[in-house]
């Protein structure tokens, strides 16, 4: 006689009991694993060893589920990987993060940029302009040096180190600006600092008269894929505005990372908190 629980509902068609119940069964595996026996499985359903049975046989035929033939125990398939790895890069990131940069034009007044890193260059995918007389020249498709943006720094303060040092190699630390960062070790100082805040900053480097703030969206991995910044002329960004568009960006690019999957631990969101009162913008 079956449990309660997955007794059969005469609303429903069987086919969706069945798929309810290998849902279930991927969702127990994934919360109790890595691995599971057939009656560790059993119990965690409710179901009969022979009903859980036929949907194991199932779920390994599709390869959603392997088997370990020394052990006799189930874990989730490499099926789901490919699976999860195809979602992820169909989502349309601009459309993901639309909202957000709205949100930050309407808290900021500031032009907002959603961009993602090439092999040491940063790609503008999205601007949003605010309602105001003085704007900022930039563009969609537009590329820049990332060693001297605040996405670029955003984005490769939470790159490998080794990566890091090919995209110097290539494209080396050319000065824009009288302020422009001029060595590696001063990149990489720059980079801790970046981590331990949060945020990035280009003050002026990239551009004489252009100051921008920006925080690094990471994927479900917890790569980086992109970089959220507000940009504007340095005289309307004192000390007193920076403080709160750091604080817009870092929740907006927070907000999309979980939209896209990205699952911090306390003590890290903890860490990313902004430490405003260390930022002095116009004497780094």
């Amino acid at each position: 006689m079956p449990h309660s629980k997955t007794k059969r509902n005469s609303k429903s068609p069987y086919q969706i009991q069945v798929l309810d119940r290998a849902l279930a069964l991927l969702d127990a595996l994934s919360q109790q694993g890595p691995d599971l026996a057939l009656g560790e499985i059993s119990q965690l359903l409710k179901l009969h060893k022979s009903t859980a049975h036929r949907l194991i046989m199932v779920l390994e035929r599709h390869r959603l589920l392997e088997r370990n033939y020394r052990t006799g125990r189930y874990r989730l398939g490499l099926k789901l990987f490919e699976l999860g790895t195809k979602a992820v890069s169909q989502l349309d990131l601009r459309e993901q993060a639309r909202p957000f940069l709205e949100r930050v034009v309407l808290e900021t007044g500031e032009t907002v940029h959603l961009c993602i890193y090439d092999d040491g260059e940063v790609v503008y995918v999205d601007k949003i302009e605010p309602a105001r007389s003085v704007r900022l020249a930039s563009s969609v498709g537009r590329r820049n040096p990332a060693y001297c943006t605040a996405v670029g720094k955003a984005i490769m303060a939470f790159l490998p180190e080794a990566q890091v040092e090919d995209a110097v190699k290539k494209h080396g630390l050319q000065p824009l600006t009288r302020k422009t960062v001029s060595t590696l070790v001063e990149l990489k100082a720059e980079l801790d600092q970046i981590r331990e805040r949060g945020y990035a900053i280009d003050d002026e480097e990239n551009e004489e008269g252009v100051s921008c703030v920006g925080a690094v969206v990471r994927g479900f991995d917890g790569e980086p894929v992109a970089a959220i910044s507000v940009s504007g002329p340095t005289f309307r960004l004192g000390k007193e505005k920076v403080d709160m568009i750091a604080r817009s960006v870092i929740a907006a690019a927070d907000g999309l990372s979980r939209q896209l999957g990205f699952v911090a631990n306390s003590d890290v969101e903890e860490d990313k908190q902004p430490k405003l009162n260390q930022l002095q913008l116009a004497n780094r």
